[in-house]
């Protein structure tokens, strides 16, 4: 954002923002938000804009197809807008929409919503289909997906399960540094369809080692190992509780010894 105001301050907005009119008089902002927030902070006031006749469908179209066409674009990104699109698509596609006031037909009339939608983006069907499985993950499973922590595939069969389930694994993924494997979110699917997947499950699959994994702590009870310095390294982390205790057992030896006297 702030290589784009420093670009604004140099060159000025070089592509006006698209806006649509409203029946109350006023316009919606259809693309160039973006481009419109720099400005702002660039202190520009007043920027160029183009008005085109959009249904609502229709601006969310060209609405996602902009955001689409940035550099970098985050899966959780990419997940809404082909979600959005391929809403607006089933809408669309069945009716002629206007263009300059005239009816034309749809380009993507009477065609399928995902294969619309492969058609003008380039994904195929199926990675289409995953990535708009992710809208149904729970937001801190969706964040390790844009933090590239988890991969799209285990992700996607994570999105099969419930909310709570998913709950469970965010937990275990903090509690653990680790994340599931592809085959372990497989197994935990399959646990789910049979109705056996429970916190208990969950964490046993998640405990499982497998290639690549981080070191597992040493106590599960996070009030033990929230004490422990993060400095220490996991081998470490018995000796350094022994030795803790030992001075405890110390003191209160001490303790003792001085309350006799």
């Amino acid at each position: 954002m702030m290589e784009l105001v420093e670009s604004v301050k140099t060159y000025g907005l070089l592509q006006p923002v698209l806006v649509r009119p409203l029946e109350d008089g006023t316009y919606e902002m259809v693309s160039g938000h973006r481009r419109k927030r720099a400005c702002e902070l660039a202190g520009i006031e007043k920027i160029s804009a183009r008005v085109i006749e959009l249904s609502m469908d229709d601006a969310i179209l060209m609405m996602v197809d902009s955001n689409l066409q940035r550099d970098e674009i985050l899966p959780s990104e990419k997940a809404f807008a082909y979600k959005m699109r391929m809403e607006a698509l089933k809408r669309v596609g069945g009716r002629p929409v206007k263009e300059n006031g005239a009816p034309v037909e749809h380009p993507l009339q009477g065609i399928k919503s995902r294969d619309a939608l492969a058609e003008v983006t380039g994904e195929s069907r199926e990675q289409i289909r995953r990535y708009i499985r992710l809208t149904e993950l729970i937001p801190a499973l969706l964040t390790l997906v844009d933090e590239k922590r988890i991969a799209l595939r285990p992700a996607v069969e994570l999105s099969y399960l419930p909310k709570e389930a998913q709950e469970w694994i965010a937990e275990s993924i903090e509690y653990l540094d680790a994340t599931p494997s592809h085959a372990q979110t497989i197994k935990m699917r399959k646990f789910q369809e049979q109705g056996k997947l429970t916190q208990e499950v969950v964490e046993s699959i998640m405990d499982e080692e497998k290639p690549n994994q981080r070191e597992k702590p040493v106590f599960r009870d996070k009030r033990i190992a929230n004490l422990i310095p993060k400095s220490v390294p996991l081998a470490q982390q018995s000796d350094y509780v022994v030795k803790a205790l030992e001075f405890y057992n110390r003191h209160l030896q001490r303790k003792r010894e001085s309350q006799e006297r």
